[in-house]
């Protein structure tokens, strides 16, 4: 298996700090995901872990051993980014057994690798195919097939998922969490999809601005966000945020997530006109302007007809309420 520890790394681009000093302990075996908007830095702490670009500070260590002047071969990982990167003239089989035959290892025991591999994957009935004859979640899982075949210390997964359509997204995203169940490998995700990363991680690593805002558990992080960056990335539709004068509170932000609003077509806390209804089937989602909140989201499970201009009155649970400080910190 392989754990990860980084200490203080830093990385600058001149003088752009991109990461301004992560700390993180990645034990035997873990999920982790990193998450966060658009240059935040995820990619690159990934690309720093597989030695694809130099720390400007601060140590990778893989399995206790610091790798920081270790080529990526060395290094005991594989990599499978956002683009296939398969060879369009070999097969699938040449394409999956590549790296090993490169790396000098035996044939029988590449045929061994492969056929594991292959039958973890569902791929058996593609391995004389080339890429073109694949879809892209064929090719997908034939980039995830190269990296099993390996064996390395850690997985590192850079967007893999990106370039899938909807419903492919969701298969694939169900095979990495099956193959990680199987392998019981370290595997490290980097995404800015925060479904993803509910539904795979065992940890979630928030990333703004080339700095670490919280690490946890997916639901720990539902829950207990430590700031509003935190509350507001996690969840999906995203948590509401209201200015804490309008309601006459003392805390700097009132955050109300959309599924703990409570509607009535009597009374509630708070009196809003209906502006847009979505109606997803298995919910809905209400967008409201409120005389007091301002406009809110409000999410209620299964079918809740609502037309544009209706007047309705939205209560928040007390007990799911957060409040956020002048730094947007949560308040205890």
């Amino acid at each position: 298996m392989g754990s990860l520890k980084l200490e203080n790394v830093k990385k600058s681009f001149g003088q752009v700090d991109v990461l301004k000093g992560i700390d993180l302990d990645v034990a035997d075996g873990e999920f982790v995901v990193f998450v966060g908007p658009s240059g935040c830095g995820k990619s690159t702490l990934l690309r720093i872990v597989a030695g694809l670009e130099d720390a400007t500070s601060g140590h990778v260590r893989i399995d206790g051993q610091a790798v920081n002047a270790t080529p990526p071969a060395k290094r005991g990982i594989a990599m499978v980014f956002q683009t296939y990167a398969l060879y369009p003239h070999l097969t699938v089989r040449n394409n999956m057994g590549l790296g090993l035959k490169q790396a000098g290892a035996p044939a029988a025991e590449i045929d061994t690798r492969i056929k594991a591999a292959s039958a973890m994957l569902s791929l058996e009935p593609y391995l004389e195919r080339r890429p073109a004859e694949l879809s892209g979640g064929q090719r997908q899982r034939v980039a995830i097939g190269r990296a099993v075949v390996r064996e390395p210390k850690l997985f590192l997964f850079d967007e893999p998922l990106s370039n899938l359509d909807a419903a492919l997204r969701v298969n694939t995203r169900l095979e990495i969490a099956q193959l990680h169940r199987r392998l019981s490998a370290t595997m490290i995700y980097v995404t800015h999809d925060q479904v993803e990363a509910m539904t795979l991680a065992d940890k979630i690593v928030v990333l703004n601005a080339g700095r670490i805002e919280q690490v946890g558990a997916p639901m720990e992080l539902y829950n207990s966000p430590a700031n509003d960056f935190v509350a507001g990335f996690i969840g999906s539709p995203k948590m509401n945020f209201i200015d804490g004068a309008r309601l006459g509170e003392t805390a700097r932000t009132i955050g109300v997530r959309p599924e703990h609003l409570t509607v009535d077509t009597a009374s509630g806390a708070w009196k809003g006109t209906v502006i847009h209804a979505e109606h997803l089937g298995a919910d809905t989602n209400l967008y409201l302007d409120c005389e007091k909140a301002g406009l809110l989201t409000v999410r209620i499970f299964g079918v809740y007809d609502a037309e544009p201009g209706a007047t309705l009155f939205v209560t928040p649970d007390p007990a799911r309420t957060y409040r956020f400080d002048a730094d947007g910190r949560t308040m205890k």
